[in-house]
């Protein structure tokens, strides 16, 4: 049998090579290079930690920075004490976790996974105390309310639903998308709900009636990040056509559009507001076709921080993979990022003098 693999393999590698030149061809052969002046973040790594062998997914603070939360495609959700990283606590999602979010008041952790269902966990004893079912198929993304009274999901069905926390209860479920939901976000003050999805358009709704509100249409292919800056005064939208639109929070109106340079699958703000981070692909197309086919290629820039003023890049942080998940901690001074390697990479952030 091992034999007959590699003559197999040997037999596809022209096909292979030739799929390589193509996508070299047509890949865009620069990437957007961190400036030196202005304000800037400086980031330094200061942990690295894989808790298994498939891809870590996510990634959340804890409101009061007390917690840092990962899920991983083989259903492990650990749960670190900050500030030395300890492991506090192992939650088993049936599945594979997707996506977590923490109660804004620190009494539970909300995950989703491939299962379709969302579970909620006391953060105290590791305990189940709910599950949440009704979606047919992955649920990819979860966010709480600001208040905690409510939970958004989505995923597979392309249905954003809205269930009540207290007794489980579905209270929304908003029909609108064509094709799968990659992203949800509350607003800051809780009152709109915005949905990204691979048919290319991001949404706002009505948090209270599930009204839509709007439909953004700027991307050119999926929507797979969202973020809110904390004031609510911005919204972040970002994709796999490679950039990342900042807009108006209280309406989507678009201010300002990065060219990322790749695809960027995950945003964050920093919580004051002056920078958004991504997170995504780290290779350019020929460079992840080789990486998969060879698994070579070192570490390369997975996450790239962003000046909101003027929309300059100050800071590109590399991984060994793709980084589906990013995230601030509250207090603005960490970084940490999901990797599909399985690791999780925490940085150190400080704000770097001008030259």
């Amino acid at each position: 049998m091992a034999g007959r693999r590699s003559r197999i393999g040997l037999a596809a590698l022209p096909l292979a090579l030739a799929l390589g030149a193509l996508a070299w061809a047509a890949w865009p052969t620069s990437l957007p290079k961190p400036v030196g002046g202005g304000p800037r973040l400086a980031a330094t790594r200061l942990a690295a930690f894989r808790d298994g062998p498939a891809p870590a997914r996510q990634v959340a603070f804890s409101a009061d920075g007390h917690w840092l939360a990962t899920s991983s495609a083989a259903g492990p959700v650990v749960l670190r004490r900050l500030p030395d990283l300890a492991v506090a606590r192992r939650l088993a999602h049936p599945g594979g976790a997707t996506s977590v979010a923490f109660d804004p008041g620190g009494k539970w952790l909300a995950t989703a996974g491939y299962d379709g269902n969302v579970a909620l966990w006391d953060l105290a004893s590791g305990r189940s105390i709910r599950r949440m079912t009704g979606a047919r198929g992955t649920v990819w993304t979860i966010d709480v309310s600001p208040d905690g009274r409510r939970i958004a999901a989505a995923g597979e069905d392309g249905i954003v639903r809205v269930w009540n926390v207290a007794d489980g209860r579905l209270a929304l479920a908003l029909a609108g998308h064509d094709k799968n939901v990659w992203e949800v976000r509350f607003s800051p003050d809780g009152r709109r709900l915005a949905s990204g999805s691979f048919d290319r358009t991001a949404r706002l709704w009505d948090s209270a009636t599930g009204a839509p509100l709007r439909t953004l249409r700027e991307h050119a292919q999926a929507v797979v990040g969202l973020a809110w800056s904390r004031d609510g005064r911005l919204l972040a939208t970002s994709g796999d056509d490679s950039t990342i639109i900042l807009r108006r929070g209280a309406d989507g109106t678009p201010i300002r559009r990065l060219d990322v340079g790749n695809h960027a699958y995950k945003l964050a703000f920093s919580p004051d507001g002056r920078f958004v981070a991504d997170s995504g692909r780290a290779r350019s197309g020929p460079g992840t076709f080789l990486h998969s086919i060879a698994g070579r290629g070192g570490e390369a820039e997975a996450v790239r921080i962003w000046r909101v003023s003027d929309g300059a890049l100050v800071a590109a942080l590399k991984l060994a993979d793709d980084s589906p998940g990013i995230a601030f901690s509250p207090d603005g001074r960490r970084l940490a990022a999901a990797v599909d390697d399985g690791q999780v990479v925490v940085w150190a952030l400080a704000d770097e003098p001008s030259p």
